[in-house]
């Protein structure tokens, strides 16, 4: 398949002035210095890391999840600074150090061996996160001060940052529990500044935070999915509207297309894919495109969803399969052999966006962009 992608019939087009745009739409809101942390964790939620990182040039900061996305950037030649959200190996911490990257700490082990390998010209730089209610990673807040006197000792391990996040801001118009979240991390910040002093990178606030909630902004924002013009829920959307004030123009990022790999005219009543679970109820002209689930179209999407081609809506018939999917092409005049379709995006006035595939697969915008084959090339327009 390697060498069918080559050839470009299945590909990633990147709006190249959308990422930014959208950053700074988002930050609009903001105190003067307050700092961005784009985060491109997970191939830039699909979108293409290194891609990304270089259509961003108002972002002082970049989250990864994982050391190998960290080393990735650094060796794509980005040199601001890098925050790895998630856990790195102790075994790894030493790469992590070597290419000066910020670590998130929530565990002793990972202090204790970071004391170990730091030293005064290659301190170690960590943001300490305080779990206020997501029962994710981060150190309660009971178990805060004795975690913190952990590096009371170990003057090369520098904390330079704190951090939470929130578990119920998006989905909901109640934010009764974000709200309960922002004091419990008020109260950590007063631990944090009595333990260890007044660290100089504050962040809590996702896109949606960073959006409703001016008093999660503090030092720095770390936002995700507003980066790449979608919405983190319609209820996000709405909440933003009841505030009155302006609503950020979000931008998509990503188009997503293939080619018609084959037409054909099926008779009325023919079975199309696996599991007989179509059935054509008139002579149909069936068009094969050489895209599935392992390029990252869902498997639910069969037999509910549509492409565009030529401006038309095609339906998509019978099931999704590993490398193949079949489209109703009787009502588009005149499709043709490597015909481009759009499996997200815009074709004539027809769009197809994030949220309505999202609708149609049973999940979030998030999932159909961060699923899209991180081996489809990205091109930027």
């Amino acid at each position: 398949m390697s060498g069918l992608r080559s050839t470009g019939l299945v590909w990633v087009e990147i709006d190249g002035t959308a990422p930014d745009h959208n950053l700074r739409q988002i930050r609009a809101g903001a105190a003067p210095g307050v700092l961005a942390c784009a985060v491109i964790k997970s191939n830039a939620y699909g979108h293409g890391a290194l891609t990304i990182a270089s259509l961003l040039p108002s972002a002082e900061w970049f989250g990864v999840n994982s050391l190998e996305e960290g080393l990735e950037l650094r060796a794509g030649g980005i040199t601001r600074p890098i925050l790895l959200l998630g856990h790195v190996p102790l075994s790894a911490l030493d790469a992590a150090l070597e290419a000066e990257l910020r670590l998130t700490v929530y565990n002793a082990e990972t202090v204790e061996r970071l004391a170990a390998l730091a030293t005064a010209t290659h301190p170690a730089r960590v943001h300490v996160k305080v779990d206020t209610g997501t029962s994710r990673q981060g150190v309660l807040p009971a178990d805060l001060e004795a975690f913190l006197r952990l590096f009371k000792d170990r003057p090369n391990v520098l904390v330079e940052g704190i951090s939470t996040h929130y578990a119920n801001i998006e989905d909901t118009l109640n934010h009764d529990f974000a709200a309960l979240q922002i004091r419990r991390f008020e109260e950590a910040l007063v631990t944090v500044n009595r333990t260890v002093g007044s660290p100089p990178y504050v962040h809590t606030a996702c896109t949606a935070a960073a959006l409703l909630f001016p008093n999660t902004h503090f030092t720095m924002l770390r936002f995700g999915i507003g980066l790449y013009g979608l919405w983190p829920s319609r209820e996000t959307l709405l909440a933003a509207r009841e505030k009155g004030g302006a609503v950020p123009d979000f931008r998509p990022v990503l188009s997503w297309k293939t080619r018609i790999a084959q037409v054909k005219t099926i008779p009325e009543g023919s079975y199309v894919g696996y599991g007989c679970s179509y059935r054509t109820t008139r002579q149909t002209v069936l068009g094969v495109l050489p895209v599935g689930y392992s390029d990252g179209y869902d498997r639910a999407l069969g037999n509910r969803a549509h492409v565009l081609v030529k401006g038309r809506r095609a339906p998509v018939l019978g099931r999704i399969c590993m490398n193949l999917m079949m489209v109703d092409l009787t009502d588009v005049a005149g499709a043709r052999l490597e015909d481009e379709v759009v499996l997200l995006g815009s074709s004539g006035e027809e769009k197809i966006s994030a949220e309505t595939m999202a609708e149609w697969a049973g999940t979030i915008n998030y999932e159909i962009v961060t699923r899209i084959s991180a081996f489809l090339p990205r091109t930027v327009v």
